[in-house]
């Protein structure tokens, strides 16, 4: 993910947590985590005054669809210690398979729940591979085997050749075929290899790109006014009724797949695969380089083409 993009994630995580907390002010008890917002700041206060009320637009548009979500953010029990924490993750906390950006939390009744935030963008992750990174560990806990190593490693190592002569990519003759295609020939086959070793891979797969906890997704879309609100309760964490107040959308239990049906490359290009599973779930793993100088790694832009049914997702319109 470039700088910029970076920061304008930064600001609607900002924007956010400013929205949140004006609505749920006028209804109950709430604080923010001011330490744990100060990059964010730093990033909104970059912003002209125009994309700051673009932002807003795009944080207040969502909110009351998560207020009938999660009736316990608004339902206070009137003690002094039942009090809502908004605050933002740290980057490292994501290393460790939290995907979530903001968590709302009640300490009193030992609960919270998160949003991912996405300004203009849909990727799940950015995964890179070069010949240190065994992808399969770190996915899904099966160990690359030694045909990918085999096949993977010379074509890094002439990257790395290219990067200490700073050669730029555009400058490489034939990159798709040369690089990126014989690359993710070796991901294809690792992926069915992994499989054909433990059948749980498909699980854990999915497990690594959507995190250890469940999730609510909130994606700005300024060309469309909208800000799409999906839920990925894979775990039932999400949508829990209060003592006196009842969720007013439901958010079904999503069902995780447990079988691959295919994995190819997406037809016409040498620099994307498709990989098909049960249960509703698709990806798409489109392979680039990520600088103007070749660097002897590659990144993964990894998205989501088909998700369950019973993943809900909702588009709130801007006013």
């Amino acid at each position: 993910m470039s700088i910029k993009s970076n920061d304008n994630g930064r600001a609607f995580e900002y924007a956010c947590i400013v929205k949140l907390y004006e609505r749920i002010n006028n209804i109950r008890p709430v604080e923010i985590n001011e330490e744990s917002i100060v990059a964010a700041n730093r990033a909104w206060r970059a912003m002209s005054e125009e994309e700051q009320n673009v932002y807003y637009r795009a944080a207040n548009a969502f909110i009351d669809t998560l207020f009938a979500a999660e009736p316990l953010i608004l339902e206070y029990d009137g003690s002094d210690g039942d009090v809502v924490e908004l605050s933002i993750n740290k980057d490292s906390v994501a290393e460790d398979g939290d995907v979530r950006d903001i968590v709302v939390t009640r300490e009193s009744i030992s609960w919270n729940i998160g949003l991912s935030m996405k300004h203009n963008h849909f990727a799940a992750k950015h995964s890179r591979l070069s010949s240190t990174i065994d992808f399969g560990f770190k996915w899904y806990n099966q160990p690359c085997g030694e045909s990918y190593w085999n096949v993977v490693t010379p074509i890094f190592m002439r990257l790395r050749n290219y990067k200490d002569q700073n050669i730029k990519w555009k400058d490489i003759q034939d990159k798709e075929e040369m690089v990126y295609r014989p690359i993710l020939m070796a991901f294809i086959d690792e992926v069915n290899r992994a499989y054909g070793v433990d059948d749980t891979m498909p699980t854990r797969l999915i497990s690594y790109l959507l995190g250890v906890r469940d999730f609510y997704k909130v994606v700005a879309i300024d060309r469309r006014q909208i800000t799409e609100f999906q839920a990925f309760n894979l775990r039932g964490e999400l949508n829990r009724n209060g003592n006196n107040t009842r969720a007013t959308i439901i958010i079904p239990q999503a069902d995780l797949p447990t079988e691959i049906i295919s994995i190819r490359f997406k037809p016409d290009s040498n620099n994307t695969v498709e990989l098909y599973l049960n249960n509703g779930w698709s990806l798409s793993f489109r392979i680039h380089n990520a600088s103007t100088l070749v660097e002897p790694s590659l990144k993964f832009d990894i998205q989501f083409l088909g998700v369950p049914a019973n993943i809900i997702t909702i588009n709130c319109n801007w006013c």
